[in-house]
């Protein structure tokens, strides 16, 4: 019997699988949240410096594995064991080991979190190509959704190889057909491109960014043009409703940019693995 067959078998040990898989991944969701915008700045300013004929600035090695880990505060080099999801900052007690300072509560949360949205995908889908196609969805969604809360930010450096992906995926049949896919990406994007036309043409306004387009298109890449709907719903639902409650919590001001990444991301990320669950609940509850 191979593992694949005992995975499919036995639905509990692929769950465990991927929620430890998760974990992990959710240890290096933290460090591409917290250096890949870094790294972007870094190469604007660089090209910004050779455009102008400037001298460009030269900085120490600086990406997604070196330098190793260390604290923010005090530069302490983080060990092995004191790196180790979710168990390190317990024993810890949420502090460096050096200089005693507290670490940011976020680190465990966005690891739990990516292991709970795994551990969704793995009861979802159980022990098939559907979830081993989704999980770097899942996990490629979190990242941007950090990013764009962070930095009002949705790198292409995730965005389109994520788009490819979803593409590459449906090329094999995987989610929905190929034809599907493809015009789930150029709706996608042009739904929300003329938006942002439309409202700057009677505002004057930029009312969202490009990434939001392309991460639409990426959405669409992966579940098909009928998901595009029901993302769209829900997140302009649930933006609205944050937006209405920051606005009376005092933490938020008429006027002021609202990073709608996010909201896109939960959204599609709901529309593709339960969309289809979601419209015949609907069709039923209005008696078709």
């Amino acid at each position: 019997m191979t593992l694949w067959t005992l995975l499919a078998l036995q639905p509990a040990y692929f769950i465990i699988l991927a929620t430890v898989l998760g974990l992990l991944v959710g240890s290096f969701i933290n460090v591409v949240v917290h250096r890949l915008p870094i790294m972007l700045d870094r190469q604007w300013q660089r090209e910004a410096q050779e455009v102008l004929g400037l001298p460009v600035a030269e900085h120490a090695r600086f990406d997604l594995c070196l330098p190793a880990s260390q604290c923010t505060q005090c530069g302490h080099r983080i060990r092995a064991w004191e790196n180790v999801p979710i168990l390190s900052y317990l024993a810890l007690r949420g502090r460096c080991s050096a200089c005693k300072q507290r670490i940011s509560a976020r680190y465990p949360l966005v690891e739990l979190g990516s292991a709970l949205l795994s551990m969704a995908v793995a009861w979802r889908c159980g022990a098939s190509v559907e979830a081993l196609a989704l999980l770097p969805l899942t996990w490629g969604l979190l990242a941007l959704s950090l990013i764009d809360h962070d930095q009002q930010l949705l790198p292409d450096a995730i965005v389109l190889p994520g788009l490819w992906l979803g593409l590459i995926v449906n090329y094999c049949g995987v989610l929905v057909p190929l034809p599907d896919a493809v015009c789930g990406a150029v709706a996608g994007y042009l739904t929300l491109w003329t938006v942002y036309w439309l409202f700057k043409l009677v505002t004057g306004k930029e009312g969202m960014g490009y990434g939001d387009f392309k991460l639409l298109a990426l959405i669409g890449a992966w579940g098909g043009w009928q998901v595009l709907p029901l993302t769209l719903l829900l997140s302009s639902v649930v933006g609205a409703l944050v937006g209405v409650f920051l606005l009376r919590m005092r933490k938020h001001s008429i006027g002021m940019a609202m990073p709608f990444g996010p909201y896109l991301a939960i959204a599609g990320w709901i529309a593709v693995l339960w969309g289809d669950e979601i419209y015949a609940s609907y069709l039923q509850l209005l008696g078709f």
